[in-house]
């Protein structure tokens, strides 16, 4: 219950408006159904000639504040509307008062049904707007985490939390509304008609109830837990859908299409064996509620037979039979609290998984009185270390790169080379020591401003699904058209984007699919051109190209890279030959740095990279 308590309190105040409206409307259409059953007690009289009493009109006047000023009110309404049907049926006849009777019903259901409408209508909004908060905030959360958390999930199972864990947050949400709102206002409502018409019958019904409530709550108990390894599966299953989308090229080069469709099939029918549990369970819920109602309602009509046929009964049967009916009005109200409840337990297992990004900490934060950060001198590691987990991945790095100057970063896989890299941006704190620009700790700096200063162009050019123009203005708030064409010019793209249909307006696909890897690194250079930062971080951006498009991209590189600071990762040495510096990385530290020709004089690390490449 307080974790149901805890959807509520989290995603439905903005829309307290629609709540109150609901509230009221259900209450209407909760007192609406409660008269328009009460003209079944003088149809049934005239029907079968039941009632013989003689009414007659009764004054009253109403005092709020006195509860015997209320009883008396409502014995008058009572004694009043009998009095009047009465008097119809000696004027008119009991034909004409059963037309009378039958508009009042019609009209008192349409009215019924009317707020009925409007309690479903105010709810709508609350709906829709509740599951567009939840994808706002995965979304806001995502962009705003820094990339270690994601280096531990899967890309599957996150868009799982953002598609089928957010629809079944929704259910629950909309269940637990109604429950919190519609049913309980319907059953208090329908319980005091029941108490006013017999406690006797109310008190025997009081003790039926919690024993169905009991038995139902069993069945429910271990829904929650089963629904949330359904829903880790189905993330899974997303995630293995995502992984044979992206590596489709090698699955078929490999001939690994029934490994591939086999692995899938197994995670598949692990699933359906989930969701079947849940479901059947899930379905137990109506059958089960239906049979408990109609058991209670025989315990009823035999001890209300009972009380009716009693010489000191206080009950007539046409008034019983209204008691059964309002009775039964119940069951459904209570059916949907059953219902709800196996909602909520589903819910509440994706709020799990939800809240696993939504609550998810991070450590990257701008700092409270942020300083203003602008390279003048120089860039600084000062015995930087780090580490991912246990292990240090960066030891006792030391490296000064001044204004205008050229490093590189060279050295086998698994060196340190990106990760040094990424610690500028802040992708990640250093674990030990510092990095500062112009003396100014980058950990004391908004991260928007640290991040201006910066432009990258990656080895794997990462390009969105939509046109030239917006992939080259990505993050430069009012580009013009001028500004763009100048930048893919400078970065050789311009030919080739005015060879295709609609030019700067021509879609690039996803991910840039439709361009050869040297267009689509061209343009992730025009992009950072556009940019102009005065930091360029190069992370091997020609190694994965012909020899023509590494020629094209090389220059443009060049273009990019005149008279701003510029860190290189290399792995093709050739193109690093004219940096200012070359540190050569090995576990983690900087084992070599220098000029080309001093490195090869030395005949290290760097000399046996090189002549590594060259064989």
């Amino acid at each position: 219950m307080k974790d149901f308590l805890l959807i509520i309190k989290r995603f439905v105040p903005p829309y307290k408006k629609y709540m109150v409206l609901n509230v009221i409307f259900n209450f209407l259409s909760a007192i609406l159904n409660l008269f328009s059953f009460a003209l079944i007690i003088p149809i049934l009289n005239i029907l079968f000639r039941i009632d013989k009493a003689e009414y007659s009109f009764m004054e009253w006047n109403l005092n709020p504040g006195s509860w015997e000023s209320w009883k008396h009110f409502a014995e008058a309404l009572k004694n009043n509307f009998f009095w009047y049907v009465g008097d119809l049926i000696n004027t008119y006849g009991g034909s004409t008062a059963l037309i009378v009777l039958g508009a009042f019903l019609v009209v008192s259901t349409f009215l019924k049904v009317a707020t009925m409408y409007l309690a479903f209508y105010t709810m709508i909004p609350i709906r829709t707007g509740v599951v567009r908060d939840i994808r706002n905030q995965i979304n806001r959360k995502i962009t705003q985490l820094p990339l270690g958390f994601f280096s531990e999930e899967r890309k599957g199972d996150i868009l799982a939390r953002v598609s089928g864990d957010v629809n079944e947050i929704e259910a629950s949400v909309m269940s637990s509304l109604d429950m919190l709102f519609k049913n309980p206002i319907l059953i208090l409502i329908y319980l005091a008609g029941m108490i006013a018409i017999s406690w006797q019958l109310t008190l025997f019904v009081f003790i039926l109830l919690p024993f169905a409530g009991y038995l139902m709550g069993q069945v429910g108990k271990k829904l929650k837990r089963q629904s949330l390894e359904g829903q880790q599966q189905w993330g899974g299953l997303m995630s293995q859908i995502e992984e044979t989308l992206g590596g489709l090229r090698i699955i078929k080069a490999f001939n690994a299409e029934k490994k591939i469709q086999e692995r899938f099939e197994r995670s598949n029918e692990q699933f359906r064996r989930t969701t079947t549990k849940v479901y059947r369970r899930q379905q137990m819920a109506h059958p089960m509620s239906e049979f408990l109602g109609t058991a209670t309602i025989a315990i009823v009509l035999w001890y209300g037979g009972s009380l009716i046929l009693s010489e000191e009964s206080t009950i007539d049967a046409s008034t019983f039979i209204y008691y059964l009916v309002i009775f039964y009005s119940i069951i459904n109200p209570a059916k949907d609290l059953s219902k709800a409840a196996y909602a909520i337990q589903k819910g509440l297992a994706s709020m799990t998984r939800i809240d696993k990004i939504l609550m998810a900490q991070t450590d990257i934060n701008d700092p409270e009185n942020p300083k203003p950060v602008a390279l003048n001198e120089a860039i600084k590691y000062e015995d930087v270390w780090f580490k991912y987990q246990n292990d240090y991945v960066l030891k006792g790095i030391n490296l000064v790169i001044p204004k205008g100057k050229t490093v590189a970063l060279v050295g086998q896989s698994g060196s340190g080379k990106s990760t040094l890299v990424d610690l500028l941006p802040r992708f990640y704190d250093v674990t030990k020591g510092k990095i500062t620009i112009d003396g100014t700790d980058v950990r004391d700096t908004k991260l928007y401003d640290l991040r201006a200063l910066m432009g990258n162009v990656n080895q794997e050019a990462i390009l969105f699904n939509d046109t030239f123009f917006n992939n080259i203005s990505f993050g430069v708030e009012g580009a013009t058209q001028e500004q763009v064409e100048e930048a893919a010019r400078i970065a050789n793209a311009h030919d080739f984007i005015m060879a295709t249909e609609n030019g700067y307006q021509t879609n690039i696909g996803d991910r840039g699919g439709k361009l050869s890897g040297g267009q689509r690194q061209r343009i992730s250079i025009a992009r950072a051109i556009l940019k102009n930062p005065p930091i360029l971080i190069l992370d091997e951006a020609t190694s994965a190209l012909d020899t023509e498009s590494e020629r094209l991209v090389q220059e443009a590189l060049e273009n990019l890279m005149r008279n701003r600071t510029t860190i290189v990762i290399a792995h093709r040495l050739s193109t690093i030959k004219n940096a200012d510096e070359i540190c050569v990385m090995h576990e983690g530290e900087i084992v070599e740095r220098g000029k080309h020709e001093e490195l090869l004089a030395l005949n290290g690390y760097y000399k046996r990279l090189c002549e590594m490449q060259s064989f």
